[in-house]
């Protein structure tokens, strides 16, 4: 963290805070605006304290360190050309030359970096070691990031654990809930592979060891939350990047071996017989996710360097750290992808899609139907699994991150008859689907030539606002975007009272002027004139099994949060908003500077 601090320094990407703040509320906020930036920093707050309990912490908070692509390139590398490393790698034949058998040797050579190095002996994070009841939870800065949180939680441990036979090793990154000094929720969701181990665990009838590191090498956090296959150790990722072995040293109370160089290790086990309610949390969803039951661990040491520093995210609406984490991972993980979609030229998730509620993809299409069954490989594969809608474009198309050429080429090639409708799991943290874990799954192929004709009449905004308010009344704003396109889209905000296929029904009459239909609440923050946060709440908010209608011509997606009135039987969360008293305060006191406009653009 100290040789991270300093680079971040020299790169004129730090700004240090010596203002007191609190861990409670206080400095996630502060690091939830400064991500959202354009010119976004890592944060370090050297005056932490916990108003509560009246306590000062010596060590300070470090938050954002992947603050923007500049530092994720310090910290990681060139995504593009490390997957250029592995696809050499994949592609590997048996040489013929002399150079080509030396090249080989030289290849084959540096994985031997890949193998994480067991030392003997203490390592700098075990400089202090606090066991038993002297490890207290509360020692460490732990932050409560909103308001309607559950209570603190630890947002960047990585979780190390082991099969039961020691035979496979697992680095993770989940959210830690703080119940008391000794107790540590474990957010296992039930596709993880830490979660595989704790039923082999529990079939077993023995307690599951567990040790979690906080701070070090940045690269450890974002090997806990690379889509590798199960089986593959997280640290052998590190050693490929960094093409030097990642150095371990044995925990002090159980036998799971850590990296040398983090600040903290909490240490302890979890008794596989007992679950606990974990939750609520805000999340990166940028809703709260509802309490579930989970297992928990009990604290048997914490260890640390003798100075440390706390490492921390915040999580909330897009952008934030992970929108830049997150592009590393789509460059990188490019040619692995391709081994199970060979066709697949690139890919893209945009931030405000969450990552699993949208993926962009371009293929090389060689015949018919071939993007239909490039939909069931990317649902079939790890955690593409997860992803809710998937579109696909041929090889012609624009780049994917061009958002603006990458939208109207796609609207100028949506056809109802390519729009395939699935079912299958969906992230545990999606609160949409009828049921827990399953819900729809949405492909739309757009592979092919331009529509002809749109077969719509275009009005304008008002005119067409007024046609559907001699219809309904419960229509209260509307928007058009792309009418230059063969599929316009119409944006309304309604006053929900009922199902919204019957608005769709009684909307019959002017389908003639309507092409692609977006129905979401009024009010809520839905600002029709934000593009970017109308994707966020859509893609969040509907499941395609439930919330999509079409006739012969006309698309509507219903984008409203769910309810009785669609029979929707689980609890709709909240928002993750910011605590308005907690942004007053901040303002006051000059440690944030924002525009009612940047509250409004990001809904904060």
């Amino acid at each position: 963290m100290k040789e991270a601090i300093d680079l971040l320094k020299k790169n004129n990407l730090l700004k240090i805070i010596d203002d007191e703040l609190d861990i409670y509320l206080e400095i996630p906020h502060i690091a939830y605006i400064e991500v959202k930036k354009e010119d976004s920093k890592a944060i370090l707050f050297t005056n932490v304290v916990d108003k509560k309990n009246k306590k000062k912490f010596d060590e300070p908070v470090l938050m954002n360190v992947f603050c923007n692509e500049k530092a994720v390139k310090l910290f990681i590398g060139d995504g593009d050309k490390i997957g250029a490393e592995i696809q050499s790698l994949l592609k590997m034949k048996p040489p013929t030359t002399f150079s080509e058998k030396l090249s080989t040797f030289g290849k084959l050579f540096a994985l031997k970096n890949t193998i994480p190095k067991k030392l003997k002996g203490k390592g700098e994070c075990q400089q202090v070691i606090k066991i038993g009841k002297e490890a207290k939870l509360s020692d460490l800065p732990i932050l409560t990031t909103w308001e309607q949180d559950g209570g603190p939680f630890i947002t960047m441990g990585q979780v190390y654990t082991t099969s039961l036979n020691g035979e496979m090793k697992n680095l993770g990154m989940y959210r830690l809930q703080v119940y008391d000094d000794h107790t540590l929720g474990m957010h296992w969701q039930i596709h993880k592979d830490s979660n595989h181990f704790f039923h082999e665990y529990k079939k077993a009838g023995k307690k599951m060891p567990v040790s979690i590191g906080i701070g070090g090498d940045p690269m450890y956090i974002w090997c806990g939350q690379a889509p590798l296959p199960i089986g593959i150790f997280e640290l052998m990722l590190y050693g490929f990047v960094k093409n030097k072995n990642a150095q371990l040293v044995k925990s002090i109370t159980n036998d799971i071996y850590v990296p040398k160089d983090n600040d903290y290790i909490i240490e302890g086990f979890v008794d596989t017989s007992k679950l606990r309610i974990e939750g609520p949390f805000g999340d990166h969803t940028g809703y709260y996710t509802l309490e579930e039951e989970y297992p928990f661990m009990d604290v048997t040491a914490i260890t640390q360097k003798n100075k440390p520093v706390f490492l921390a995210t915040v999580v909330g609406k897009p952008p934030l750290e992970d929108k830049y984490m997150g592009h590393a991972t789509e460059r990188i993980f490019l040619p692995l992808l391709k081994t199970t979609a060979p066709d697949l030229i690139d890919y893209y998730m945009p931030e405000n899609g969450v990552f699993h509620n949208l993926i962009l993809a371009k293929i090389k299409t060689l015949y018919p139907g071939h993007a239909s069954q490039m939909m069931h490989a990317f649902w079939g594969v790890g955690q593409m699994s997860f992803v809710k809608h998937a579109i696909f474009v041929n090889e012609d198309s624009p780049a994917l991150d061009d958002h603006q050429a990458i939208s109207e080429y796609i609207l100028n090639r949506i056809n109802i008859d390519d729009i395939l409708i699935s079912k299958g799991v969906v992230d545990a943290l999606d609160h949409s689907s009828p049921k827990f874990a399953v819900g729809g799954k949405l492909g739309i192929d757009c592979t092919g030539e331009e529509i002809k004709e749109s077969g719509i009449t275009l009005l304008s905004d008002q005119e067409l606002l007024i046609k559907i308010n001699n219809l309904t009344a419960e229509v209260k704003n509307l928007k058009q975007y792309f009418t230059n396109t063969k599929n316009p889209v119409t944006v309304i905000s309604v006053d929900k009272k009922r199902s919204q296929k019957h608005l769709f029904e009684d909307l019959k009459e002017i389908y003639e002027n309507l092409k692609i239909l977006i129905i979401v609440d009024e009010g809520n923050q839905n600002d029709l004139n934000n593009q970017y946060m109308l994707v966020w709440r859509v893609v969040n908010n509907i499941d395609s099994n439930r919330d999509i209608y079409y006739d012969t011509n006309t698309i509507c997606v219903d984008g409203t949060n769910k309810n009785s009135y669609d029979n929707f039987q689980r609890r709709w969360p909240d928002d993750v908003d910011c605590t308005k008293s907690v942004l007053k305060s901040l303002q006051e006191r000059k440690i944030i500077d924002i525009s009612n406009e940047f509250i409004k653009k990001y809904q904060l």
